[in-house]
């Protein structure tokens, strides 16, 4: 059968406290080491998966905001460009009637200028006929 002998109980026991020594040592700090850095790889991927979802809000709150200001700006432009229509407008409106009553001042002065006119010829042509006349009588 089996025999036992000192050699084998001091190898056993070597072997056990060797064992004790390198578990301590060695594999308890690497097992430590090992977590840590697990839980600091998941740290991580929590702390990105967070800033995508923060990424991704942002965004989205950009793209809002960004189309409230376009739409916002249209209708500032709307307005500016119905007011402007209307601007032009007035401006065309007071325009045209200076410019009617200009025409109705000048067609009045030509009137008068014209009768004015008349009236100067009536009495050359009164002057020319009486000229004609002593010219034809003296003959």
């Amino acid at each position: 059968m089996l025999e036992l002998n000192w050699t084998f109980i001091v190898m056993l026991i070597n072997f056990l406290v060797l064992l004790f020594i390198l578990n301590s040592i060695l594999l308890q700090p690497l097992l430590k080491i090992f977590k840590e850095r697990d839980d600091t790889v998941k740290g991580d991927l929590d702390a990105a998966r967070d800033m995508s979802t923060k990424r991704e809000e942002s965004i989205a709150r950009l793209n809002r905001e960004l189309s409230e200001a376009r739409s916002k700006a249209k209708e500032i432009f709307e307005v500016l460009r119905t007011e402007g229509v209307q601007k032009q407008k007035e401006v065309l409106s007071a325009a045209e009637s200076e410019a009617v009553s200009i025409i109705e001042k000048a067609k009045v002065e030509i009137r008068a200028d014209a009768e004015k006119a008349r009236q100067a010829l009536r009495a050359d042509v009164d002057k020319f006929s009486d000229e004609i006349v002593r010219k034809l009588v003296k003959v």
